[in-house]
């Protein structure tokens, strides 16, 4: 079965940043501060800076950027089988990305923390031919609530926040997720709406994938 979240991928949003700077070398490459995926299916600008602690992680499917200080994106690239293809061709494209991140994406949420819940979610026809905006609450589920600055010793664990993109291209399904690291970092000041919640984690993932460049695939010789 197809997995979004796969064991090293959750492994990789739960590291502490120190445990990321001393991870080995990566699966895709990283040039000139470009990242490719191993697949090929895309490559794109490095989101994050060293000199803030920003790290990169990835396996075959899945990619993790993090740095010390609130910023933290993962993107997926998950090659269709003829199964996921066939879905994508008797669901049309609204209804198969709704059935993706139902069974893959946000169950595998669940696995990683079990108080998961979808807040709310939009559908765009216009962007990228089809996309799938969704945004998660994650109780005590935050990649930055182990930094004492945020999340002082005795506090209870905060509820984070992820916005997800999920999208089909070249035969690829990408998920695109993001934290919103805010709810954490800026305390009891963070008085944001659930409104204003979802237009800046949509505008952050309209940015990352504008860093992105999409690759077809070379055709059989």
């Amino acid at each position: 079965m197809l997995r979004f979240l796969s064991v090293p991928l959750i492994a990789a949003m739960a590291l502490s940043a120190r445990a990321q700077a001393e991870a080995p070398s990566l699966v895709g490459t990283l040039v000139s501060n470009t990242y490719t995926s191993p697949t090929g299916a895309f490559k794109m600008a490095v989101p994050v800076l060293p000199e803030l602690g920003g790290v990169v992680r990835d396996t075959e499917t899945v990619v993790t950027f993090r740095d010390n200080f609130g910023l933290q994106i993962t993107v997926g690239a998950f090659l269709q089988d003829a199964t996921q293809r066939w879905e994508l061709s008797t669901r049309g494209d609204k209804d198969y990305l709704i059935y993706f991140f139902g069974n893959f994406v946000l169950q595998d949420f669940k696995e990683f923390c079990s108080g998961a819940s979808i807040q709310s979610a939009g559908y765009s026809a216009d962007f990228l031919d089809g996309a799938l905006f969704t945004f998660v609450l994650l109780p005590g589920g935050s990649m930055f609530a182990d930094h004492e600055a945020f999340t002082p010793p005795g506090a209870p664990p905060p509820v984070a926040k992820r916005g997800n993109l999920i999208f089909v291209r070249n035969g690829f399904t990408f998920v695109i997720s993001t934290e919103l690291s805010e709810r954490v970092t800026e305390g009891t000041s963070y008085h944001n709406t659930t409104a204003e919640e979802d237009s800046l984690l949509r505008s952050r993932l309209l940015d990352i994938t504008k860093k992105m460049t999409f690759i077809k695939p070379a055709p059989p010789k």
